[in-house]
């Protein structure tokens, strides 16, 4: 039977023998279309390969940083921590900056080293021989506290050890003795109040471990807030060749501690009322006295400023030294440090003539 449509060619085969052809034609253009689909992806992966080796073999690698000097990621694999625009605090952001050349000749201090500091306009209104290296004394105490409401926890008991014992007979003393048990915060006043040895020793061995390691830490956070000219070899002050520390550190020390509220409440304190147990467990009550004479009524207060408070130090290689902290008027604070006086009572005659000169 013949086929009978639209297609001449047809006409010369049976319905069987046209659709095999027509099966065949298919089978060949389905072969067409892989070899196309074969031929256009070897092209794209052509293509591919010849980007990827013009982009990392041949085309420029340097790249512009988003900030000048500003570490960021395209180069060194990290997001900067600065936000665009933004420009780095310097070291010197808040401080007072000195040449050492604030002298004023209208007043006469005897005192080796001294320094008058306006805290919030930056300022440094007197200074001689402020980056000496002195003994500071029991002015270092003020280093130790900074370290102790860094790193220590002050609700935490304390047994005293044999490691009180090693300081100078005669020295300054809180009178604890081995086998007391007190809180981390009771030494702390204790130390700073009344200027006990003893005290720091503990705090010392209690938070550092050791009291040669706490020292360690002493000196690394010296390093840490600029005060490069300053080691510590001891937690309290007596005298070591290798203890020293300048007027300008001392400021820089003093203000670090100040950001803490509970340092302000210590140094602003006349006396401190401690109770706690002796090793057998008998009950100690004891009130510590402040050894600053503004605050024991031994040296006359300025009548422009008053005294907001401070740590005093005593050695026969220090001298009489004062570290303080006081306010004028209107509520400015100021830090006055004096190094080296030749006794007490000069010390605070001088320091009253430092403070004259601040203005209200």
């Amino acid at each position: 039977m013949k086929c009978t449509n639209n297609h001449p060619e047809r006409s010369f085969y049976t319905e069987r023998e046209w659709a095999r052809i027509q099966m065949k034609e298919a089978e060949e253009k389905k072969k067409l279309r892989k070899l196309g689909l074969i031929l256009a992806a070897l092209l794209l992966v052509c293509g591919i390969l010849l980007f990827s080796v013009y982009y990392f073999v041949f085309r420029p690698h340097d790249y512009d940083l988003y900030q000048p000097y500003q570490n960021t990621d395209p180069v060194y694999g990290f997001q900067s921590s600065l936000q665009s625009g933004t420009k780095a605090v310097p070291f010197s952001d808040g401080l007072c900056v000195s040449d050492g050349t604030e002298y004023s000749t209208a007043i006469t201090l005897n005192s080796y080293s001294a320094g008058l500091f306006d805290v919030n306009h930056e300022e440094v209104l007197y200074a001689k021989d402020i980056f000496a290296k002195r003994s500071p004394a029991s002015i270092t105490k003020i280093m130790t506290a900074l370290v102790t409401l860094k790193y220590g926890n002050l609700d935490e008991m304390v047994t005293v050890t044999s490691t009180v014992k090693n300081i100078e007979e005669g020295s300054s003393v809180c009178d604890i003795k081995e086998g007391d048990v007190l809180s981390l915060k009771q030494l702390l006043y204790g130390m700073m109040v009344a200027s006990g040895n003893d005290a720091s020793m503990m705090i010392a061995e209690h938070i550092g471990g050791s009291v040669s390691n706490f020292v360690d830490l002493m000196n690394e956070e010296a390093m840490s807030i600029g005060a490069t000219s300053t080691h510590f070899s001891n937690p309290h002050g007596l005298t070591d060749p290798e203890h020293y520390t300048t007027v300008y550190d001392i400021y820089l020390i003093f203000q670090e501690a100040l950001k803490y509220d509970i340092f302000q409440d210590i140094i602003n304190r006349k006396n401190y009322y401690a109770e706690y147990k002796h090793q057998d467990g008998s009950d100690v009550a004891v009130t510590w006295e402040s050894t600053n004479h503004y605050f024991t009524n031994e040296a006359d207060i300025p009548e422009n400023v008053s005294i907001f408070g401070g740590k005093t130090g005593t050695t026969e290689d220090a001298g009489a030294c004062l570290a303080l902290m006081t306010k004028d008027l209107y509520g400015n604070p100021f830090i006055s440090v004096i190094l080296h006086a030749g006794d007490k009572n000069s010390l605070y005659e001088e320091m009253n003539e430092l403070l004259s000169l601040i203005e209200n």
